[in-house]
């Protein structure tokens, strides 16, 4: 992908990947509308960047409802945008049983949804294009599904699903799907008993910085699918094959699980 011809849609620019994500793709050369739910943080990226030389615009919606998936994608139109990077999404840790109904609906409204809604309302406009790419920012929950984050990594292993469902479907266009799975960032979407339940665990967590770095390097080299983190990718290829010895392997994490999932959130 030539970063230098792009024009960009990025979904949850005021978040702590998408500032990341944001900065590294106007240093490519990508032009950028920044889509988010903090009009001062956008605001504040756009000062940044364009005093760095950047062409930037932002646009405040609410991708879970109806009527904020229809501005941003007519504010897409106007900014004729070629690729589109579904970055937004939610999270919740906790025992799947122990959840308020609303948090799961908000998890699954935002990480798979919201994504799937944009795209569906701009892949008319992106096939018009002479080339054009739709980036689904997922996780290695969708690969390798962890106690605890139930619906999150159900809804990014649909996102998973969707991104390569999608990419059969639009391989004789000129329309890239691309997939990108990190593993755990240190961003302040982590709740306190999160960070607690990674220490104990010995989970590495990227710095969004790294991750950014990753999927800008990836939308460079053309790859459509990459699950970034060693040994998490190795895990999620077993989980893929034999996913009972996953199973086993976190059978013995699972009272650390539900100790931290007891802590105040």
């Amino acid at each position: 992908m030539q970063l230098t011809h792009a024009r960009i849609l990025l979904t949850g620019a005021s978040g702590g990947l998408g500032y990341e994500l944001a900065r590294q793709l106007s240093g490519a050369g990508a032009a950028l509308l920044l889509a988010g739910r903090e009009p001062a943080k956008l605001a504040e990226l756009r000062a940044l960047l364009t005093a760095q030389g950047g062409e930037v615009t932002t646009i405040c919606a609410d991708l879970t409802r109806a009527e904020g998936v229809a501005v941003i994608a007519r504010a897409a139109q106007d900014f004729r945008v070629n690729v589109l990077v579904n970055n937004a999404g939610a999270s919740a840790f906790g025992l799947f049983e122990n959840q308020e109904w609303p948090t799961i609906e908000r998890v699954l409204a935002t990480s798979l949804e919201a994504p799937i809604h944009l795209t569906h309302a701009l892949v008319p406009w992106l096939r018009a294009q002479p080339q054009a790419a739709i980036v689904n920012i997922g996780s290695m929950f969708g690969s390798l599904p962890f106690p605890g984050f139930a619906a999150y990594s159900a809804a990014k292993a649909g996102l998973r699903a969707f991104s390569q469902a999608l990419r059969r479907e639009l391989s004789d266009s000129l329309v890239s799907v691309v997939h990108i799975s990190p593993r755990a960032i240190d961003t302040p979407m982590n709740s306190g008993a999160v960070n607690a339940l990674n220490a104990a665990l010995d989970t590495h967590s990227d710095q969004p910085s790294e991750v950014a770095r990753e999927i800008v390097a990836a939308l460079a080299r053309n790859e459509v699918e990459r699950h970034i983190g060693f040994p998490e990718r190795l895990f999620a290829w077993v989980n893929g094959l034999a996913p009972q010895v996953i199973d086993r392997a976190l059978a013995g994490k699972l009272p650390t699980i539900k100790q931290h999932a007891a802590r105040p959130h």
